[in-house]
């Protein structure tokens, strides 16, 4: 099934998977979970798994193709989003009952969409930034590169999310502590799978262009 794949076949495969990872990390998202003494949000599961994938993209296709698929992601995104409440303003009959639990999974405040909308953008394009431009000083420092622009993408894309979606709805210490273990096991989740990565990057750099 996979033997005569090209770099431009597997661009394609990668880039639905990269799509449907952070649909779903989106949907999860609205619940949260007790990690020791924090509270993190459902989406740290499956989150990071687009990161390591921006990486795969900055390393192999270079930041333009990384870039294209990071918006694509985000028009997907916007599209589910605008499906989901539409689905949840059409009158449903009287025999379906679940219209309210509904609502709840998929349902969103505007202030939540545009706080993921903006750390995505920006903690995506700033992955990929770093990693290409970490490529450029030493090229052989491959996991250098891997935590380096996860670590500084995860970063922002925290500080920005749950700066703009909880600010003012806990105290200033909760809310900075959030940001930091949220940065900080989404930064650690890239070092376990980093063998995976490697793997990966190796493997996608071996197959023919076309």
């Amino acid at each position: 099934m996979f033997e005569d794949l090209t770099k431009t076949d597997l661009y394609a495969i990668i880039t639905g998977v990269f799509t449907a990872c952070l649909i779903v990390s989106n949907i999860i998202a609205g619940k949260t979970f007790s990690f020791f003494s924090f509270a993190l949000p459902c989406g740290v599961i499956i989150f990071p798994v687009v990161y390591i994938i921006n990486d795969l993209l900055a390393e192999v296709y270079g930041y333009e193709k990384a870039r294209r698929v990071i918006f694509l992601g985000f028009f997907m995104n916007l599209v589910a989003v605008i499906c989901f409440t539409f689905t949840i303003w059409v009158p449903a009959p009287e025999f379906f009952t679940n219209s309210e639990a509904y609502a709840i999974v998929l349902g969103s405040t505007w202030r939540l969409l545009t706080a993921g909308f903006i750390a995505y953008i920006v903690g995506s394009l700033v992955n990929a930034k770093v990693m290409v431009y970490l490529k450029k000083v030493d090229e052989k420092k491959l996991f250098v590169r891997c935590i380096v622009s996860t670590f500084f993408g995860e970063g922002m894309d925290a500080l920005i999310y749950i700066t703009i979606a909880f600010f003012g709805t806990m105290p200033t210490e909760a809310l900075i502590a959030m940001i930091f273990v949220q940065a900080i096991v989404k930064t650690v989740y890239e070092i376990i799978v980093y063998p995976l990565t490697r793997y990966v990057i190796g493997y996608v750099k071996g197959l023919p262009e076309s």
